[in-house]
């Protein structure tokens, strides 16, 4: 029989990560070791305090049926004390906050409660790929906006088009960024808040690395600047904050509005995360600052070997303040990084991420993650140093 996939599917590209690992399980099927500087998925466990949490929650035989689809209360209210001792942002718990199954899932249902076909988002360009595809599958047309080193991996707002203004939905932003680790002011936030209030525009901004940050940076919410609740809604997860990636566990704050679609949209795809996970959740956040100030360190000191070694060899790269990744442009001699991190996977065993993989403006650079040990990074440095 020949079934047919929809048009909106097929303008999907293939999911970068998804290669990556077919990409890493052929190699290690192959017997290679391999250094997987690729996915950026957290290689120290999840704190035993929030998986005994979760054990203890797991057996109340309350948690075994059906959770809200507005979320736990309790991990509402922990969500609305953290967003005021971290941000000093007040949330109201009952119509600002909504638990995600991870924030993946959250940016990418969003579209179907505010795009109709045909209508634009404007999506950074380097970018988390769900940006795009949650645009695509709800019918919508991604805007890229291009982000390059000369603008600070900032968009420049002043060159959308005022046709693409005119049906334009929804614009994404993310800083602490992936790929490219870069980091914004709070004027930044300010003038994206006026910018989408002058243009009708919802502002998702999208906040999964607020927390992993060095030398004393400190990242900020949208949702406390100006006119910042406003026009948007911002994503939590922590995946990264607590090794939890497996856990699939976020949330989403800011806009009542932008919130109930979203909630609407979830009510009629999904049953809401695992009580169990939730009550995990608030443990997470109980001992986040205490997990964080210890997970910042080793990632600092990864960083520092990973940046340090590769300038010895050549590059020119500058210390991120955030994120555990690295973004390096290509050594001169190489213009495709899909070649670049294929010749890298041949010659060395060392899996690293192609920028073009995270939208056309990253040609030209590759995303090292920092989720392997010390040890690994300094091996990985030396392996390249015999190629390169």
């Amino acid at each position: 029989m020949a079934f047919e996939f929809t048009e909106r599917l097929k303008k999907l590209p293939p999911y970068l990560f998804v290669e990556i690992d077919k990409a890493k399980r052929r190699a290690r099927a192959k017997g290679r070791d391999i250094i997987d500087l690729g996915i950026g998925d957290p290689d120290e466990s999840t704190p035993k305090e929030i998986i005994e949490s979760l054990y203890k929650a797991a057996c109340d035989s309350k948690n075994h049926h059906y959770p809200l689809d507005q979320g736990n209360s309790v991990f509402r209210d922990r969500i609305a004390r953290w967003y005021k001792e971290r941000f000093n942002v007040i949330l109201d718990q009952e119509k600002e906050i909504l638990p995600l199954i991870g924030s993946k899932e959250g940016i990418s249902h969003m579209p179907l409660a505010f795009i109709n076909p045909g209508d634009i988002s404007l999506v950074p360009d380097p970018c988390y790929p769900p940006y795009k595809s949650g645009t695509i599958l709800a019918g919508g047309i991604p805007c890229i906006m291009p982000l390059t080193e000369e603008n600070n991996f900032l968009p420049d707002l002043n060159k959308i088009k005022p046709q693409t203004l005119k049906k334009a939905k929804v614009i994404y932003i993310n800083y602490p960024n992936n790929p490219t680790a870069s980091v914004c002011e709070k004027t930044f936030f300010e003038n994206i808040a006026l910018f989408a209030k002058k243009y009708n525009l919802i502002v998702a901004s999208d906040a999964a690395y607020s927390e992993i940050a060095f030398d004393g940076y400190r990242p900020d919410s949208f949702l406390k600047a100006e006119g910042g609740k406003e026009t948007g809604i911002e994503f939590h997860s922590l995946s990264k904050t607590c090794n939890m990636t497996g856990w699939r566990i976020g949330f989403a704050c800011g806009n009542e509005k932008i919130i109930s679609g979203i909630a609407k949209v979830k009510s009629n795809i999904d049953s809401g995360v695992f009580n169990a996970i939730q009550m995990a959740g608030i443990t997470a956040l109980d001992i986040a600052d205490k997990h964080l100030e210890k997970m910042n360190k080793v990632y600092q000191k990864r960083r520092d070997i990973l940046v340090d070694g590769l300038n010895k060899l050549g590059w020119v790269i500058k210390k991120p303040k955030a994120t555990f990744y690295v973004w390096a442009r290509l050594p001169k001699e190489y213009k495709s990084s899909i070649e670049f991190a294929g010749l890298v996977l041949d010659k060395t065993n060392i899996i690293i991420t192609p920028g073009i993989g995270f939208g056309e403006s990253g040609e030209g650079y590759v995303r090292f993650a920092l989720t392997v040990s010390e040890e690994r990074i300094q091996e990985a440095v030396q392996r390249l140093e015999r190629v390169l």
